[in-house]
């Protein structure tokens, strides 16, 4: 005899499959509002629904989903982080890649000492009760990884490529170091801190980076090369987007297998997918993918801030703390600040540094651009929320008081953030960097992958010449003058990357101008 369904998670489901209908609804109406964005949209209607289902429930509930760890890690961070690497502008990105090293990895760094060793001071002078030595490291690592969706949400990547290129980037390469130096620090007895093991715990964070790195880009290269040799659109669309799919997911999966930083795997497969992969297939596939990749990430964004909003007044963890409310509005202050502090100690140094290396004042960050900048990384959102949960809760739930007390506080933090500064967001950028003319400035294609126009009247670009970007030919600009020398050099890593790519890589992988012709593919004529 068939069971029947529990009928109290189908009406759970049911009710937030339809908030999030509304999410997308509400948020679509307030897109041109000046203080409103998708996310808090979405934390709004959480907040509202968290209170309407405290009092129908007579306070025995805030929320109709538990937090689950590996719903977050496994199914929802998965298409953001892969999205954000198939959609990013190559071009930008891997110009900057310094600087966003620089901002995501060693500004994360400072950003995680200061954050670790002002709370490690300043919580005893706080009856919070007992916390370890790795508690305080967590901590660190929970607070350093930023959210800097809102701030994106309001940059125009046409009219402030560089900016929007390193904040972006920043932005994952610092969720992926916070998830990296999280792991870390639950693997490794940090109670006895000595040479070797600090030698270690650098070393073990090293090799995630790279081996995470490579892994991505592995995946993403046998991903092109089948579809590249197999001609999969001559027989079927669905088999290709399918095929994307599914790889873009094992690389993920992988290596959450091997134990490595999955975030930084399912991002570099995301980006090699759309330099090489995309362009293998044909022109309704392509279509479909991209629209298909943008969708589960709006979708899995707007779930994760709906359910920050509801989870934020659960009557359980709010119960351990509302004996001492005072407590927890301090630790709440106390990491605020120290976000502050340990944001301004990684932008304003770095930034100094990286303009002292920088010949040409254009590509100089202004103070405009790094306040900008800071103001971006202030903002803490899902991640910080995912890692707090794993650290102090176990499968959602706690009765300890001070691990009630670091729940309430990051969900305090991670509202405050992302509705206080979230709303000052665009007011702010709008009065740092007002809107330019965009024929004076440099004008990219919305999504890298499709074929540019010519942008001869860019001599920045061009240098008085027609050029592809990402054409399969050695037609680079070249220098007319010695100060043009020595701000764009000729053999740069970019031009011995582009004779690589297109001599080695792009005959056997594919890509724009090497994919093989496939029927059912308006645009390959003409690429040919």
């Amino acid at each position: 005899m068939a069971l029947e369904p529990d009928q109290t998670s189908v009406d759970s489901i049911t009710l937030f499959v339809a908030l999030l209908s509304s999410c997308i609804v509400i948020g679509h109406l307030l897109e041109k509002n000046r203080w409103f964005n998708e996310s808090i949209t979405a934390l709004a209607i959480g907040l509202c629904t968290g209170i309407i289902i405290l009092f129908t429930t007579e306070g025995r509930s805030s929320h109709i989903l538990v937090f689950d760890e590996e719903l977050f890690f496994i199914y929802l961070l998965p298409p953001i982080v892969f999205n954000a690497g198939f959609q990013v502008k190559k071009k930008h990105f891997f110009r900057n890649f310094v600087m966003i090293i620089l901002f995501g990895a060693v500004g994360t760094l400072i950003s995680f000492v200061i954050v670790s060793i002002g709370t490690m001071q300043l919580f005893k002078k706080l009856d919070i009760g007992f916390l370890e030595i790795g508690d305080y490291l967590a901590l660190g690592a929970i607070f350093s990884a930023t959210d800097s969706v809102c701030t994106l949400q309001v940059l125009n990547q046409d009219e402030t490529p560089l900016l929007y290129s390193v904040v972006f980037g920043e932005g994952v390469v610092n969720d992926a170091t916070s998830i990296v130096l999280f792991n870390a620090i639950q693997k490794f007895d940090l109670s006895h801190i000595t040479p070797s093991i600090f030698m270690e715990f650098i070393g073990n964070f090293l090799y995630f980076f790279i081996t995470s790195t490579f892994l991505g880009v592995g995946v993403g290269l046998i991903s092109a090369y089948i579809i590249k040799k197999l001609y999969m659109g001559r027989h079927s669309t669905d088999r290709e987007v399918a095929l994307m799919i599914l790889m873009a997911y094992l690389s993920y999966m992988m290596a959450e297998l091997s134990s490595l930083s999955s975030i930084l795997t399912v991002f570099f497969c995301g980006i090699v997918m759309s330099h090489y992969t995309w362009h293998n297939v044909t022109e309704s596939s392509r279509i479909t993918t991209k629209h298909a990749f943008a969708t589960l990430s709006s979708i899995s964004e707007i779930f994760i801030f709906l359910y920050v909003g509801m989870d934020a007044l659960d009557i359980e963890k709010w119960r351990v703390v509302s004996k001492s409310p005072g407590t927890s509005v301090g630790v709440s202050s106390v990491l605020l600040g120290l976000l502050l502090v340990g944001r301004a100690a990684s932008v304003f140094p770095l930034s100094f540094i990286s303009n002292l290396f920088k010949r040409s004042e254009s590509d100089k960050f202004t103070l405009q651009q790094q306040v900008t900048i800071w103001w971006a990384g202030l903002m803490r959102g899902s991640v910080s929320v995912a890692l707090a949960y794993n650290q102090f809760t176990r499968s959602g739930h706690t009765q300890l008081r001070g691990n009630a007390i670091m729940i309430t506080s990051t969900i305090t933090v991670v509202l405050f953030s992302t509705v206080v500064f979230g709303l000052l967001t665009k007011p702010l950028i709008r009065l740092l960097l007002p809107s330019k003319n965009l024929s004076s400035t440099v004008s990219s294609e919305s999504f890298d992958a499709f074929p540019p126009k010519p942008m001869t009247d860019l001599p920045l670009i061009a240098n008085g010449q027609t050029t592809d970007p990402e054409a399969g030919n050695d037609n680079i600009p070249r220098p007319t003058s010695l100060r043009m020398l020595l701000a764009t050099p000729a053999n740069s890593v970019h031009y011995y990357w582009r004779k690589f790519d297109d001599s080695v890589m792009r005959p056997m992988f594919g890509g724009r101008g090497f994919a093989p012709f496939v029927p059912g593919s308006p645009t390959e004529p003409l690429l040919h």
